[in-house]
């Protein structure tokens, strides 16, 4: 249950060549430099859902169960299909351009997504 509650980010490493290696657009990427990231996870055994709210006021919410396959969309909003895995605490799941891992560290939200050597290292406390 470490996961579930209120998360506001802190601090982005890595934000502006990750989204451009996505093809987000240079002025979404701009509003969303200094945008503190909403992330709202509940959780309940093995089932998440995982919503986010983006710059745009854009909102995601993927629902999953760790090891089952599951319908995942992504901010663009192209839906696919992902299976998230838990490994040492960890959340893994592979995302159609990349590959994203969410953990919990020193009480910090730390979410990371690494797409070849580009790597996005986002750090959200809890609110």
């Amino acid at each position: 249950m470490a996961f579930a509650g209120k998360w506001e980010t802190e601090t982005q490493e890595g934000y502006d060549a990750f989204c451009k290696l996505l093809g987000i657009p240079d002025d979404i990427i701009e509003k969303g430099r200094d945008y503190k990231l909403i992330t709202e996870v509940t959780q309940e055994g093995n089932t998440f859902s995982w919503t986010q709210i983006y710059p745009t006021n854009a909102t995601v919410t993927n629902k999953f169960t760790i090891g089952q396959e599951s319908d995942m969309e992504t901010i663009g909003g192209k839906k696919f299909k992902a299976t998230v895995q838990m490994e040492g605490g960890k959340l893994s799941v592979a995302f159609p351009k990349y590959n994203h891992t969410s953990e919990i560290s020193g009480g910090k939200l730390v979410e990371t997504s690494k797409a070849g050597s580009v790597v996005l290292i986002r750090t959200s406390k809890k609110i």
